[in-house]
């Protein structure tokens, strides 16, 4: 009788998690004729004017912008602007690397974007089809495929609500029956013990608290080389945000590789301890 997996969850905020920068900056901004600066600074105002959340007030600012300068901005385009973004060093390879060990160990892992970033955008990268849902901001569209008005807008508090819909097994976002009713601990298709949630900033705090909190891993990352960023990461390890700081290098062998390796083994040791003592 074949052995029965382990399940096992790595969610990853995206924009300077798994790629640097912001993801609309990358070719987005630039088509609408602005500089990455002049756009958030100009929409930070914009949202303080308005009392507006600034997800909202960036997605809404995007459209109003492409039209005035007539950029394109159907589906499609978003995905070619996605295609546009360069990865951190290994996250390419990460993903069948990690998915091969942890299997090994009879562990089934499962890889999840939660990002006010844009899902669109998301799913066209290289590592777009690698993760089981991208829970990410996305617009709705018209019968020619032409973005409208914002459909979903995700910030650093809404977040959370994410991390429980992979706890519950609840991935349909306009689906809110299972995620507001109760489900005791033991019938959640992947305990937060098993969850790990891996982010690079402030907006990231409130979801790694909340898998540390509930008996999973949080570990905070940061652009290589980048002295102003690694002390934010270890300011979260101070401020026991997170478990571990690594490096954004997802290569084999380095450190973030080989801090997943040992949760995904003590994941997998846990379960087998829980096991015995059931008898």
């Amino acid at each position: 009788m074949a052995k029965k997996l382990i399940p096992m969850a790595i969610a990853y905020d995206f924009d300077g998690t798994l790629a640097p920068g912001n993801i609309q900056e990358n070719s987005f901004i630039p088509a609408i004729g602005m500089k990455k600066l002049d756009f958030w600074r100009q929409n930070k105002a914009r949202a303080e004017r308005h009392e507006a959340d600034e997800v909202l007030s960036y997605m809404t600012f995007m459209l109003e912008r492409a039209v005035a300068v007539d950029a394109p901005v159907c589906k499609r385009d978003f995905a070619e602007h996605g295609k546009t973004v360069t990865l951190f060093r290994g996250a390419d390879q990460w993903f069948d690397q990690i998915d091969a060990y942890a299997k090994e160990r009879h562990v089934k892992l499962q890889h999840f974007v939660i990002s006010s970033g844009i899902k669109e955008m998301i799913e066209a990268t290289k590592i777009g089809k690698k993760f089981a849902k991208v829970f990410a901001s996305s617009f709705a569209y018209d019968a020619n495929g032409a973005a409208k008005w914002p459909a979903l807008a995700i910030n650093y508090t809404t977040k959370t609500q994410y991390l429980f819909r992979i706890n519950k097994g609840s991935l349909s976002v306009h689906d809110h029956g299972l995620i507001n009713d109760f489900v005791p601990h033991e019938d959640r298709p992947v305990p937060f013990t098993n969850i790990v949630f891996i982010g690079d900033g402030e907006t990231d705090i409130p979801c790694m608290r909340l898998v540390r909190d509930q008996g999973g891993h949080s570990i905070a990352v940061y652009q290589p080389g980048s002295t102003s960023k690694k002390a934010r990461a270890e300011k979260l390890i101070h401020d026991k945000r997170a478990d571990f700081i690594a490096p954004a290098d997802y290569s084999e062998g380095r450190r973030l590789d080989e801090i997943v390796r040992a949760i995904i083994d003590k994941v997998a040791a846990n379960h087998a301890v829980h096991i015995m003592e059931r008898g």
